[in-house]
C-alpha cells in the first residue's frame, strides 16, 4: 500500500496531552473505554462456568463439557487473534473512534447470537465471531487509552484498566449460580448471554462521547480537529481545576500522512526494534498460555477432581478478586518503581508460586477450598504481570503502528498459548490424573518465569516518559 502525503507541520499535541493533570475529563475515558474489558470477563467466565450445564440434557445444544472448554474456547480465541490483526491495521488507518464502536458491535451481534444456539456448531460459530469483536477491541482500546491518557498516569491506568477483566470475571461467576440453581437447564444459560448484550449496549452509549486521538488527528492530516479537540480539552481541565495549565515542554515536526504501506510498518517492528519484538512476544505467550490454557478449565478441575458441579462460580469469583486486586494495588508501583522490576517481579513470581502449587496439586495436598487460595496468591502477581503486557506493546513502538503492534503480539502470543493451550488442558484435566493437571500449571509456570528473564534482558524503562520520547513517530521530521 502507498503512502499519501498531506504535508509537514510543527505541533505540541502529544506534549499538552501529557502535561494534563488529572479530571473527570479522564474518568470519562476510562469508563468508557476500560469497561469492554468487564464484558470480555463475562463473557469467558460464564462460558468456562456454564460448561457443566451446557453439556445437561435440555440444554438445547448438543454438546459436551469438553467441547466448551477446549474447542470452543480455543475457537474463541482463535477469533480473537483475527479479529486483532484485523482491526488493529482498520485502527491504524482509520482512527482509533471509528473501531473501537464498530468492534463492540461485532461482539454484541456474537453474544446475541450465542444465545440462540441450537447445536454444537452454531455454538463454535458464535464464540467466534464473539471473539473477532473483542480482539478488535485490544488493539483499539489499548491505543486510545494509551494517547489520551497523561504520561505520568498512563502504567496505572493502563494495568487497572486491562486488570478490570476481572471485575467480569467475578460478575460471571457469581450470575452462574443462580442461572445452574434457579431456572430450567434450557433457559438460564440464554439469560446469562442476554445480560452480556445488555450490558454492553450500556458500554456503546457511554463510549459514543469518547473523543479520537489528538495524536492519530494530527499525524494524519486532520490538523484543525486535532487543534479544536486538544484546546476543548484544556479549557474544560482548567474549568474542573480552577487552575491555569502550565506551558507545553517543547514541541515537534511532523510530516503528516493520510496513509502509511503496511511495508513500513512491519519493518519498524523487525527491524528498527527486534529486541522490544522479542520482549512483546515473550511477555504475551507466557500470561496467554497461563491464562487460556488454565483459567478456561478451571470448572472442571473443580468437577473432575473435588465433585464440585453446580456452585463452581464461588471458587471462581474468589479467584476473579484476587486477580482484580494485584493490578489495583500493584498498579503505582509501576509508575514509581519502574517497569522492569515490576513486570519481571510480577512474571518470575508468579511462575514460582504456580510451581509450588503444582507440586501441592500433585502430592494430594490441597482441596477445592486451598488449591483456589494458593489460585489467588498466584494471580494476583500474574494479573498485574499480564495487564503490563498489554501496556508494555502499546508504548514502545511508534505512534503509526500502535494498534497493530498490539494486536500482532496479542495475536501471536494469544495462538500460542491461547489455542493450544485450553485443547492440551481440557485433555489433561479429563484424563482425571492430578500429575497431568499438574503437568499443566508447570508448562505455565515455566513460560511465565522465562518472559520474567527477557523482560529483565530487553525491558524498556518507560516510567514518566512522553509516547513520542519512548519511541519517535515515523513520521517525526527533524528541525532542518
Amino acid at each position: 500500500m502507498s503512502e499519501v502525503v498531506t504535508g509537514k507541520v510543527r505541533t505540541s499535541i502529544p506534549q499538552r496531552m501529557d502535561r494534563l493533570p488529572w479530571a473527570r475529563w479522564h474518568l470519562m475515558i476510562v469508563i468508557g473505554l476500560g469497561t469492554v474489558w468487564i464484558l470480555d470477563g463475562l463473557e469467558v467466565t460464564i462460558v468456562g462456568n456454564l460448561a457443566p450445564q451446557l453439556s445437561k440434557p435440555g440444554s438445547g445444544v448438543d454438546i459436551t463439557a469438553g467441547q466448551v472448554s477446549g474447542p470452543a474456547a480455543a475457537i474463541y480465541v482463535a477469533g480473537s487473534c483475527t479479529g486483532a490483526l484485523f482491526f488493529g491495521w482498520l485502527t491504524d488507518r482509520f482512527g482509533r473512534k471509528k473501531l473501537f464502536m464498530i468492534t463492540l458491535a461485532v461482539y454484541l451481534l456474537g453474544t446475541a447470537l450465542t444465545a440462540l444456539s441450537w447445536n454444537a456448531w452454531w455454538f463454535f460459530a458464535c464464540r467466534f465471531l464473539t471473539g473477532f469483536g473483542i480482539g478488535g477491541e485490544y488493539a483499539a482500546i489499548n491505543s486510545a487509552i494509551d494517547e489520551l491518557i497523561p504520561s505520568k498516569h498512563r502504567g496505572r491506568i493502563d494495568i487497572i484498566i486491562n486488570g478490570s477483566y476481572w471485575l467480569g470475571a467475578a460478575a460471571g461467576a457469581l450470575l452462574t449460580i443462580p442461572v445452574l440453581n434457579l431456572f430450567p437447564v434450557g433457559v438460564g444459560w440464554r439469560l446469562a448471554f442476554g445480560l452480556g448484550v445488555v450490558l454492553g449496549l450500556g458500554v456503546l452509549l457511554v463510549r459514543r462521547n469518547v473523543p479520537e486521538s489528538p495524536r492519530w488527528l494530527i499525524i494524519h492530516g486532520r490538523t484543525r480537529e486535532a487543534e479544536d479537540l486538544v484546546g476543548g480539552i484544556e479549557h474544560r481541565v482548567e474549568d474542573e481545576t480552577g487552575r491555569k495549565l502550565p506551558a507545553p515542554d517543547g514541541d515537534m515536526v511532523i510530516q503528516q500522512r493520510r496513509s502509511l504501506g503496511f511495508g513500513l510498518i512491519a519493518t519498524t517492528l523487525f527491524r528498527r526494534y527486534p529486541k522490544r519484538a522479542v520482549l512483546g512476544f515473550s511477555l504475551f505467550i507466557g500470561q496467554a498460555f497461563l491464562y487460556n490454557a488454565i483459567t478456561f478449565g478451571y470448572a472442571d478441575i473443580l468437577t473432575t477432581f473435588f465433585d464440585i458441579d453446580t456452585n463452581t462460580g464461588y471458587f471462581y469469583a474468589v479467584i476473579a478478586v484476587g486477580n482484580f486486586l494485584g493490578p489495583l494495588l500493584l498498579s503505582p508501583l509501576f509508575d514509581t518503581v519502574g517497569r522492569v522490576p515490576m513486570i519481571s517481579g510480577c512474571y518470575i513470581g508468579s511462575g514460582l508460586l504456580l510451581l509450588g502449587t503444582a507440586w501441592l496439586f500433585d502430592q494430594g495436598h490441597l482441596s477445592a477450598v486451598t488449591l483456589t487460595a494458593c489460585w489467588c496468591v498466584v494471580l494476583f502477581f500474574a494479573s498485574a504481570g499480564a495487564s503490563s503486557a498489554y501496556l508494555t506493546v502499546s508504548e514502545i513502538f511508534p505512534m503509526e503502528t500502535r494498534a497493530l503492534a498490539i494486536a500482532f503480539f496479542y495475536a501471536i502470543g494469544t495462538a500460542a498459548g491461547g489455542i493450544s493451550g485450553p485443547l492440551i488442558f481440557s485433555a489433561l484435566v479429563s484424563s482425571g490424573v492430578p500429575r497431568d493437571t499438574a503437568l499443566a500449571f508447570c508448562i505455565g509456570a515455566v513460560l511465565m518465569i522465562l518472559a520474567g528473564l527477557v523482560e529483565l534482558m530487553f525491558g524498556v524503562k518507560a516510567e514518566g516518559k512522553g509516547l513520542e520520547e519512548i519511541a519517535t513517530p515515523l513520521t517525526a521530521q527533524s528541525d532542518g
